[in-house]
């Protein structure tokens, strides 16, 4: 009985890790993420060469305890130790692509997507076809399709202050009724700094359209003149 992979059988493996995250890669580099193709298959190849090690090390563990018995007490491979190094270690690969820009977390699917090429690399590496197979086409429909079947409207809320009230209310109203963007709730409240200006603080809950990012809301809406703060607020 051969007790180590063969040339052909690691080749094999590779190239289906390559297949696999190629798949979930190209799905994140089509919508311009930081982590893209190449990056999937790096991290996929990766984790299935560090699994076939580890296959190797199993291997040569019980070749030694064949060939000599009477130290198989002390012969020990933990087939677990270097894959637990994998799931760690890609963690801190993910947070490296999640971004906080005004407030606003983005990254966290692609870190996500990064893990879990990473979980099919060990299955490929460690011969887990059938694993493997059944998780891209998982994960493929996750980010691919399931957004399309589940339309869920993130609610966001924000502070807006702002000057010279009838004006800039139609200004912010304006701007949401152009961008399909839905008022859930307003809170008022006005702030007199001296007998001739008066700060208004508006805090709305909105619904934001799929299309849209909160980010370029911040930005637009800030431009005008008579705004002078705006920000999220934690929900």
């Amino acid at each position: 009985m051969n007790l180590h992979l063969s040339n052909l059988e690691i080749i094999v493996r590779l190239l289906l890790s390559v297949f696999c995250s190629g798949l979930i890669g190209f799905n994140r580099e089509q919508k311009n993420h930081s982590a893209g193709i190449r990056t999937h298959i790096l991290v996929c190849v990766g984790a299935c060469i560090v699994a076939m090690i580890q296959k190797e090390i199993g291997f040569n563990s019980l070749m030694m305890a064949a060939k000599y018995p009477r130290f198989s007490g002390v012969i020990r491979a933990d087939e677990a130790r270097l894959i637990a190094q994998v799931v760690s270690g890609v963690g801190f690969l993910g947070a490296g692509t999640i971004l906080v820009h005004h407030q606003v977390v983005r990254g966290l699917t692609t870190a996500a997507s990064l893990w879990t090429v990473a979980g099919l690399g060990l299955a490929i590496g460690m011969g887990n076809y059938n694993i493997a197979i059944a998780g891209t086409i998982v994960i493929f429909l996750v980010l691919g399709v399931l957004k399309r079947v589940l339309h869920i409207t993130p609610v966001k809320k924000i502070m807006i202050q702002y000057r010279h009230r009838k004006e800039t209310k139609e200004f912010i109203q304006n701007y949401f009724d152009e961008h399909n963007i839905t008022v859930r709730d307003v809170n008022f409240n006005v702030d007199q700094s001296d007998a001739d200006n008066h700060i208004y603080t508006n805090v709305y809950d909105i619904e934001l359209p799929s299309k849209i990012n909160y980010a370029d809301i911040i930005e637009d809406i800030s431009m005008n003149e008579n705004i002078m703060s705006i920000r999220m607020i934690s929900v």
